[in-house]
């Protein structure tokens, strides 16, 4: 199986939000890649929200484990950002996005 990973970024400085679209297999060998990522494009601007989404990405539960870890906390490993800087981290999972895809119908 291939192990690269596919990324790509894109950044509305008006909405103050980035997008991370991630697609490949993610492993612990290749998130640290995908945290200097994350890093790079929370450096654009100050208090820009960042979306990480892995909905077309095969994630192993180790690696989604360090991807939630890193949004439940706002930082990053200290590895990867030894200033733990605050970073606004959502993630799109394949499960929350059938969670919103179904949140209108459970509604009606």
């Amino acid at each position: 199986m291939n192990e690269k990973l596919r990324v790509l970024v894109r950044v509305d400085l008006d909405g103050a939000k980035a997008h991370v679209n991630v697609q490949g297999h993610v492993t612990v060998q290749n998130v640290h890649g995908l945290h200097g990522v994350v890093q790079r494009a929370g450096s654009l601007t100050s208090g820009l929200s960042l979306e990480l989404d892995v909905t077309r990405a095969q994630t192993d539960s180790d690696a989604m484990g360090e991807l939630r870890a890193c949004a439940k906390s706002h930082h990053l490993p200290v590895h990867v950002d030894p200033r733990q800087r605050d970073y606004q981290i959502s993630l799109l999972t394949q499960n929350t996005a059938v969670s919103a895809a179904l949140s209108p119908v459970l509604a009606a």
